[in-house]
């Protein structure tokens, strides 16, 4: 069985469309992870309407996207293998029974059967492509440990800022809501997985972007900032050639 999807893989448009936290199935041999069906639709669970959200993004540039099938409970896919939260103990203060005594055999079971094939889709994804533009979304929660994230979208970066400074300034244009720029993340090497090692060693062009999961919640709210934001991406004079 395949733990991720893949959609419009021969699609020819400028993207490739990534999405690490896409789901919150759990497979029956792990035993919902010790949790509740509660716990497993919080956000600790997947970034929540990540997955919609990327797929119209898809749709509309006709362009590859690649889904990840499991919950970031199970394995999260943008960690480094020997990152401690690679298969969290603790989530946002909700203990994850079945990641508490793991052995070296069952970490290397989930990275054989559920890390490693989706960044190997990825890898297909890409083949042939030395063009295309990255394109990782992500969601966050409105609210971690109590601090409110004002930010409707917001921008993760590192060191390239190509496509992010033009692309925020078409965002910022609307002036309907608040654009964060690597608030509350940024894209840092030493932290996410998949687009350092898939986009920057590549060195392709790419971008990572963060919806409030309160705003893409619902099937409206999806459509409403896939919409926003791509045609912000058609506007923005980073893209140079925009596919409708």
């Amino acid at each position: 069985m395949s733990y991720f999807e893949v959609r419009r893989g021969s699609g020819a448009g400028p993207f490739v469309i990534v999405c690490d936290h896409a789901s919150n199935f759990v497979p029956d041999e792990l035993n919902c992870l010790g949790l509740t069906k509660e716990d497993l639709a919080r956000h600790i669970a997947w970034d929540i309407g990540a997955a919609a959200v990327a797929g119209m993004l898809s749709e509309r540039f006709d362009s590859p996207a690649v889904f990840c099938g499991v919950s970031r409970l199970v394995i999260d896919c943008n960690r480094h293998l020997d990152a401690e939260d690679l298969i969290p103990k603790v989530s946002d203060g909700t203990i994850v029974p079945g990641n508490c005594n793991l052995t070296d055999d069952d970490r290397a079971a989930r990275i054989n059967d559920y890390f490693q094939p989706y960044h190997e889709a990825i890898d297909v994804a890409l083949n042939g492509r030395e063009g295309a533009i990255f394109l990782s979304v992500h969601s966050m929660t409105e609210c971690l440990k109590g601090e409110l994230r004002p930010w409707s979208v917001a921008l993760s970066s590192f060191e390239d800022r190509s496509m992010v400074e033009p692309l925020l300034e078409e965002l910022r244009e609307l002036r309907e809501f608040s654009v964060g720029d690597n608030q509350p993340y940024n894209l840092d090497p030493h932290v996410d997985y998949t687009t350092p090692h898939h986009a920057l060693r590549r060195g392709l062009r790419h971008l990572q972007v963060e919806f409030r999961q309160d705003e893409i919640a619902s099937v409206a709210g999806q459509k409403l900032w896939a919409e926003r934001f791509g045609g912000a991406l058609e506007r923005s004079r980073a893209l140079v050639s925009p596919a409708r």
